[in-house]
């Protein structure tokens, strides 16, 4: 039996993120992390794939990188450029692309290259919670760009970058989610995105481009991503957590040489788990655009049945905008409401859900929102779960007064 007392705890380093907690578990309506439909993983086919790269490629598991390139595995960057070249412009060879374990890490490795502590950042005002935190951590100050439903608003962003420059500061990189933001779900069309380039060669930032969700999209395709229309310009990173599964942690980037080489001294871990890369190659090859066909299908399936029920359980009292794509819905309540002790109270309840304020750069504007993951819950559980909110959110907050078309008690 092992102690829970560790006798040199005050030692560790400081600022650390709080600790977790032991054991876990999901909760019984999952609303809170980018999960995605387990329905949509092609285990059988996965299955095989794995079985048949192990045969084949096995004994190149005994050397580093399967003894080829530290970028990767070839076949799978080939099959990520092709994919990158048909639906996101791009012009890609296998030996302009790096795979990454997770987008996450490709976060840490943007941040090493480009950041000292003290620099400065510009990141959407409502944006993925980690890219926030790691900058944070990374000793560096994030700066919010202002969003409207096209994405950054270019003329604020001018008058932000202005005030740094007259200030002595120049950021060390723009970070935007052009093809559906997370979590607005939102996408910026392309004169936006020429106007952003054009704003950013101005100024002399580099901007740093997340599509994780691009794959991920209702009717027809996005404008082309902004590394390929300037890639000079643009770091880009992307992710198979989306479109293919989480837990194989599988992300990519690409950018200029001169940078991925950079990058590439920076990544340490002797090479992202290679059985991974050749499972994915395996399975992708041939049947990526199909795959994400169907996982389209069921991600918008389930997105239905959380509008019909956020319009049916909580009516006019909180406004939601459909996106285009991705895995989540961006709910906001009336102005002055902080979601922070709803939040909580759900959580005890079974019901997780995410805090505005944690996907915003000043948590001041994201605190009347809510994210609401849609990917992995079943259909049912989607009505039952939002009915369940809907219960929570009227004690906690006194809304909806009426679900379903019926007043809650003590409200009539």
């Amino acid at each position: 039996m092992t102690s829970d007392f560790f006798a040199h705890a005050a030692r560790f380093a400081s600022n650390l993120p709080a600790p977790k907690a032991r054991g876990g578990g999901s909760a019984r309506y999952n609303f809170g992390v980018g999960h995605n439909d387990p329905s949509a993983v092609p285990v059988a086919a996965l299955s095989a794939a794995a079985a048949a790269a192990i045969t084949e490629e096995g004994e190149s598991l005994a050397i580093y990188n399967l003894g080829g390139s530290a970028l990767g595995h070839e076949k799978l960057r080939r099959i990520i450029a092709d994919k990158l070249n048909a639906h996101r412009g791009f012009a890609l060879g296998a030996d302009e692309v790096l795979i990454t374990s997770g987008s996450l890490q490709g976060m840490d490795l943007v941040n090493a290259l480009l950041c000292d502590r003290g620099d400065c950042v510009i990141i959407e005002q409502f944006t993925y919670g980690a890219a926030i935190s790691k900058a944070r951590s990374a000793g560096v100050d994030a700066i919010p760009a202002v969003l409207d439903e096209g994405g950054i608003v270019i003329e604020a962003l001018r008058e932000t970058l202005e005030r740094l420059a007259a200030e002595g500061r120049r950021p060390k990189y723009i970070y935007t989610i052009p093809t559906v933001q997370n979590p607005t779900g939102t996408i910026m069309p392309l004169e936006r995105r020429k106007a952003l380039l054009a704003l950013a060669a101005e100024f002399d930032v580099p901007i740093y481009e997340d599509e994780c969700y691009a794959d991920l999209i209702w009717s027809g395709e996005a404008p082309p991503a902004l590394a390929a229309l300037s890639p000079e310009q643009v770091i880009h990173i992307g992710s198979l957590s989306k479109s293919l599964a989480p837990a194989l942690r599988l992300g990519y980037m690409v950018a200029p040489w001169q940078a991925l080489g950079q990058i590439l001294a920076l990544k340490t871990d002797a090479g992202t788990g290679a059985i991974e890369q050749m499972t994915a190659a395996r399975y992708l090859d041939g049947h990526f655009d199909a795959h994400v066909e169907t996982l389209t299908r069921h991600l918008e399936t389930k997105l239905d049945a959380m509008m019909e029920a956020i319009g049916r359980e909580f009516g006019t009292s909180v406004e939601v905008v459909r996106p285009t794509g991705g895995l989540f819905v961006w709910m906001a309540y009336p102005e002055g409401i902080d979601t922070a002790p709803l939040v909580k109270a759900a959580a005890e309840e079974g019901i997780s859900v995410n805090a505005g304020s944690d996907w915003s750069v000043d948590p001041e504007h994201g605190r009347r929102f809510v994210r609401l993951c849609f990917a992995l819950p079943s259909v049912e559980d989607i009505e039952a779960g939002i009915a369940a909110f809907a219960e929570v959110s009227h004690k906690v907050l006194g809304m909806p007064e009426r679900s379903g078309n019926m007043a809650r008690r003590g409200t009539e």
